[in-house]
C-alpha cells in the first residue's frame, strides 16, 4: 500500500494510492489508521506533499556503504554513525533545494528512508520493523565545504530544504530487492543496491532505538552510496528507488538577504 500525504481544495488530506487516484483517509495513518472517507481525488488533481513531517527528530547514518565511507576519505564505521536534521529542513516532491548563500559546494546524497509507526526505545533487530510504518525516499542535502569547515555535521545538513522526502510511503516495501539511483539533469551520479548497506534498517533502529526514543512520524535516513557531488542552480535532482517512484527536486539559489 502506498500512502500520499496531498492538497487538494485547501485542505491537507491522506489517501491510499489507487492506480490514478487517491482514496482519502480520515486523518494521518500514524494515528488514525486507514479507514476511509469514501472520496477519491485524481492524483492530476492533487498536490502531492512530503508524506510525513516528522513530528520529533530526522536521525540520520554517516557512512553506511563502503564505497562511499572510501570516497570520504575514511573507514566505515563499526557501528552506525549517528546524527540528525531538524524538521524544518523538510519539503516535498516538486519543491524547490535552495543552495544557502554561505556554500560553494551544496551536494546530493540519495538515500532510502524509513518512516517509524511506533513508539521504540531499546527494541531489538529481530523485533525492530514491527515499528515500521514504511518507506520513502530522501535526499540528505550537503553543505560539504561547511562540514569540512565546522568539522561537525549540523549546520551542514540542517539548512531548510536540505531533506526532501516523498513522493509516497510505501507499506509493503523490501529493501533487499532495490535498486537506488541518484540522478541529475538525467545524468546517472549515484547507482547501488540497497543490499550493499552496512548495517541493515534492523540493525540501525536497534541502534537508534537504544540512543534516543523513536517516535511516530520519526524519520531515518540510511546512508547514501559512492558518486555524491555537487548541484547548481538550475539543475534538476532526481532519487529513484525501484517500488517506492521518483523524488524529483529542483535547485535554486537562495534570494539575496533584504
Amino acid at each position: 500500500m502506498k500512502i500520499a500525504r496531498f492538497s487538494h481544495d485547501d485542505a491537507i488530506l491522506f489517501g491510499i494510492v489507487d492506480e490514478s487516484d487517491l482514496v482519502v483517509l480520515t486523518g494521518d495513518p500514524l494515528y488514525a489508521g486507514y479507514e476511509t472517507t469514501g472520496d477519491r481525488v485524481p492524483i492530476a488533481d492533487a498536490v502531492i506533499l512530503a508524506p510525513v513531517i516528522p513530528r520529533s527528530k530526522i536521525v540520520c547514518v554517516g557512512k553506511n556503504y563502503h564505497d562511499h565511507a572510501a570516497e570520504m576519505g575514511g573507514e566505515a564505521p563499526q557501528e552506525p554513525l549517528l546524527f540528525l536534521k531538524p524538521n524544518t529542513s523538510v519539503i516535498g516532491p516538486g519543491d524547490a533545494i535552495v543552495r544557502p548563500a554561505i556554500s560553494e559546494q551544496t551536494e546530493f546524497e540519495g538515500e532510502l528512508a524509513v518512516v517509524i509507526g511506533r513508539v521504540a526505545k531499546n527494541v531489538s533487530a529481530e523485533n525492530a520493523l514491527d515499528h515500521v510504518l514504511g518507506y520513502t525516499i530522501a535526499n540528505d542535502v550537503t553543505a560539504r565545504d561547511l562540514q569540512r569547515k565546522d568539522g561537525q555535521w549540523t549546520r551542514a545538513k540542517g539548512f531548510d530544504t536540505f531533506c526532501p522526502l516523498g513522493p509516497t510511503i510505501n507499506t509493503d516495501f523490501d529493501p533487499s530487492t532495490a535498486t537506488i539511483e541518484t540522478r541529475v539533469n538525467g545524468e546517472v551520479k549515484q547507482r547501488a543496491p540497497l543490499s550493499d548497506m552496512i548495517h541493515s534498517v534492523a540493525d540501525i533502529i536497534e541502534h537508534a532505538s537504544a540512543v534516543f526514543t523513536l517516535l511516530p512520524g520519526d524519520v531515518i535516513l540510511t546512508g547514501t552510496p559512492a558518486g555524491v557531488g555537487a548541484f547548481n542552480a538550475g539543475d534538476t535532482v532526481e532519487v529513484e528507488i525501484s517500488g517506492l517512484g521518483i523524488l524529483r527536486n529542483a535547485v535554486r539559489d537562495a534570494s539575496p538577504a533584504s
